[in-house]
């Protein structure tokens, strides 16, 4: 019988996802400012971590790599449980972020390049999420009744590029102590979860994602595993220098969770419209809502992307309190010291809007001819719940190999008349985003986030 324990033990306790020893885990600084009135507020300190994903995966206590390219070792990998026992993800050291990943920061400024040549690989973008103070757990935001402002510079970010600013329901510690076999944590950048139900996250629930693993056939270093891994998604900032969108996607799912099957949603098997979270989102996107002068590069633009620019959301309540439901979600940008208030809709059909709100999602699909999966899964307070139980900032810089981001700055579907309500959603070329393409002609180009404020509504900006 204790034999039996043993060996019962060691399934649960040997199979962990394990953390390597060969560097140490240093997150870079990142400081924001947490704020009660206009001109009071307080410095909060924090840091950056590194996403998973991105981390060196190996042979515990070896240099022998356990992941290479968008393919796992059979050897060390010929099912999870093994892959799980086997291998380690490694900590940052401090001179690998930007000698191997190229991102940096100036303790109130995060920086991410989009290709970066290291001694051992080549990397492409990043994921990176902001910690608390303890630089053990990822900092929650509770957003309702609140403003978030960050200034951001997409000068140099092209067609088929986005530098993202999101929140997810991530745990704040990464899963750790839901899923015991986690033994990395919020510290080494585990447990991401969003609304499009990711299969290609390397490591689900403390546990390799590796059965069935397809290697992507035009992305190098990614592939998608049986898993996928699910959660509400606010996108406050999806940009490039062209376009930009801030989308809600709630989920009937209230915390991360690891999916199959029909629950993904997944589009290969058609069941887009029957997983647990809203793929499509309801988005503001003032190019697609018809303003064509009121972002791009250029003084002729209101806001002006060949300069930085902050930005201003607001989480406004029915009954102006925390406990009450979300009700709109506001947009504003602030440039050389002036407020420019949010583009209005401009298109037949569409009431007039300039911000979200319940009556704009439910406007918007039906001019659109979307599918209203938003309201089937409880819409903008459902969304409002997601935001009050808690989530985690991402900041992030990536290409597109599914749809080469045209769905953000491009005629999207391809095959749609651009003259149909909803369909231009950008100017770039529909020839544009490929990611190979968009590395190669700009592999310098950089996004800049920085001054990060939280607060009550009207204390940011």
């Amino acid at each position: 019988m204790l034999s039996l324990y043993v060996i019962g033990l060691c399934v649960t306790l040997c199979a962990s996802q394990n953390t390597g020893t060969l560097n140490v885990e240093t997150p870079l600084p990142m400081n924001m400012q947490i704020c009660s009135a206009p001109g009071s507020c307080q410095n909060e300190a924090g840091g950056i971590v590194l996403d998973a994903n991105w981390r060196w995966t190996h042979k515990i206590d070896d240099y022998v790599n356990c992941y290479t390219g968008n393919i796992w070792d059979s050897g060390l990998c010929p099912d999870p449980d093994s892959c799980t026992a086997n291998c380690a993800i490694e900590g940052v050291a401090q001179s690998e972020w930007g000698g191997t990943y190229g991102i940096g920061s100036t303790g109130n400024e995060l920086s991410i390049k989009l290709v970066t040549q290291g001694q051992y690989s080549k990397n492409v973008g990043a994921r990176t999420y902001l910690l608390d103070s303890s630089m053990q757990k990822y900092y929650m935001f509770s957003l309702l009744n609140r403003e978030f402002t960050f200034d951001v510079d997409v000068s140099q970010l092209a067609c088929g590029m986005n530098g993202a600013l999101y929140f997810v329901e991530m745990e704040a510690d990464g899963g750790a102590s839901r899923f015991p076999t986690n033994k990395g944590g919020a510290k080494y950048g585990t447990g991401y979860c969003d609304a499009q139900c990711p299969h290609d996250v390397k490591y689900i629930n403390g546990k390799a994602n590796s059965g069935s693993w397809e290697p992507s056939p035009t992305d190098p270093n990614s592939g998608k595993g049986y898993y996928g891994t699910c959660c509400a998604e606010m996108d406050i900032w999806e940009a490039n220098r062209e376009s930009q969108a801030y989308t809600t996607h709630p989920c009937s799912v209230t915390e991360q969770t690891q999916c199959e099957g029909i629950e993904c949603g997944d589009n290969a098997s058609g069941d887009r419209y029957n997983g647990v979270c809203d793929k499509d989102g309801c988005d503001f996107a003032s190019y697609r809502l018809g303003d064509r002068s009121y972002y791009g590069t250029g003084s002729n633009f209101k806001v002006d992307t060949s300069r930085k620019v902050t930005v201003v959301t607001q989480f406004i309540t029915s009954d102006g309190t925390d406990n009450g439901d979300l009700q709109e979600i506001r947009r504003f940008y602030v440039q050389d010291g002036q407020r420019i208030e949010n583009s209005f809709t401009n298109l037949p059909g569409l009431s007039s809007y300039d911000s979200i709100t319940e009556d704009f999602c439910v406007e918007s699909k039906r001019v659109f001819g979307d599918f209203d999966h938003h309201g089937q899964l409880g819409g903008l307070k459902e969304m409002g719940e997601a935001l009050r139980r808690g989530v985690v900032l991402v900041l992030s810089l990536w290409t597109d190999h599914e749809a080469n981001m045209l769905w953000l700055d491009s005629n999207y579907p391809v095959d749609a008349n651009p003259s149909n309500p909803g369909v231009s959603r950008g100017p770039c070329p529909t020839d544009s985003g490929v990611p190979q393409d968009v590395e190669n002609a700009n592999p310098d180009a950089t996004v800049r986030f920085s001054n990060i404020k939280f607060g009550a509504i009207g204390s940011t900006a």
